[in-house]
């Protein structure tokens, strides 16, 4: 075919490849069928650490595809890649599952973003100290709050028993119903034990309280366990990012870092009230927005057609929509 002449060529001749910012991409991702189930163990800059169902620990980054779909400690995720667990391999996050329960937590009440502290936890063990430092009933309110709006099971674990009685921390909560396990610094934690096996439980607490000490009774290798994760990022230590460690009777107990502040911005009254079957009903009932506080802040609330009926646990109910309302002074007005 001889050279064509330039002269003679129009519009119809020019091919233009567009740019790589222009050019159309395809919406079709792929199905990764291949993909292993695993759980997110740790996060740390841009990596997480991936316990496979093969009982290989991996690191892994997220897939393209997933753009900044957020990964915590817990979830369920699809693996593709190297999944051997090998040093200086990569694999990479294609999935993430849909989750049973989150914990949920913003920085104060004013707060407008929530962060995914743990995904796929059945319970939410409060540690508290009965001394040194003491008890803060508020603290507990704002986890038990969380807890019920997140879909876990509150459990309060009280430690330090061998320098302060529970007693009068426990009339608090009787009415709620929240199971209760009592610790010593002096002996093992059987009851705890038993309560975590063949479970995922997320422990959450001030610094101070013992919650470290209870890790490493209950996972003797915790702190080589611990130091295998930290190698995942580049350096830092993993005391302020939530770790799952395997317990040796089977489960997965989570250490989250010492809490400061429990923001509650993104729940709202009729999220805890949910839970509370006996209430829910009666508050479908309430004038919209109601916080179901009752009277004055709440006037017509119809929660307060049941005071006749369970006081003590309308009452206790009321200070957890207090706590999430910022309220700290809240009374029921006896």
């Amino acid at each position: 075919m001889g050279k064509r002449d330039w002269r003679k060529l129009d519009e119809s001749d020019v091919r233009v490849r567009p740019g790589k910012g222009t050019r159309p991409r395809s919406k079709i991702r792929p199905e990764h069928a291949d993909a292993e189930t695993a759980m997110i163990i740790g996060v740390d800059r841009g990596r997480w650490t991936c316990a496979m169902e093969s009982g290989a620990v991996v690191t892994a980054m997220r897939a393209r595809e997933l753009g900044r779909t957020p990964v915590v400690v817990g979830d369920q995720v699809g693996v593709v890649g190297d999944t051997s667990g090998l040093p200086d391999t990569l694999a990479r996050i294609v999935r993430v599952g849909e989750r049973t329960s989150v914990l949920r937590r913003t920085a104060d009440d004013t707060d407008p973003f929530e962060r995914v502290v743990v995904a796929n936890a059945s319970q939410l063990i409060m540690v508290v100290a009965l001394a040194d430092p003491p008890p803060r009933t508020g603290f507990i309110d704002r986890c038990l709050v969380a807890a019920y709006a997140g879909g876990l099971e509150p459990v309060l674990c009280l430690t330090k028993s061998d320098l302060a009685s529970p007693d009068s921390l426990l009339a608090l909560y009787t009415e709620l119903d929240v199971p209760v396990v009592v610790t010593r610094s002096d002996e093992e934690p059987a009851e705890l034990r038993a309560r975590l096996t063949d479970t995922v439980s997320c422990l959450i607490g001030h610094s101070g309280v013992g919650k470290s000490t209870l890790v490493n009774k209950l996972v003797p290798d915790a702190n080589r366990a611990v130091g295998v994760v930290s190698g995942v990022g580049k350096g830092r230590h993993t005391s302020t990012q939530a770790v799952a460690l395997r317990l040796p009777e089977g489960g997965w107990v989570v250490d989250t870092p010492g809490i400061r502040s429990f923001g509650l911005a993104h729940i709202t009254p009729d999220d805890i009230v949910k839970a509370f079957p006996d209430f829910a009903e009666a508050a479908e009932e309430c004038p919209p927005g109601c916080g179901h506080l009752g009277s004055p802040e709440d006037p017509g609330c119809m929660l307060d057609e049941l005071v006749p009926d369970a006081p003590g646990r309308l009452t206790s109910l009321r200070r957890l929509l207090a706590s999430r309302a910022g309220m700290d002074d809240y009374s029921d007005g006896s």
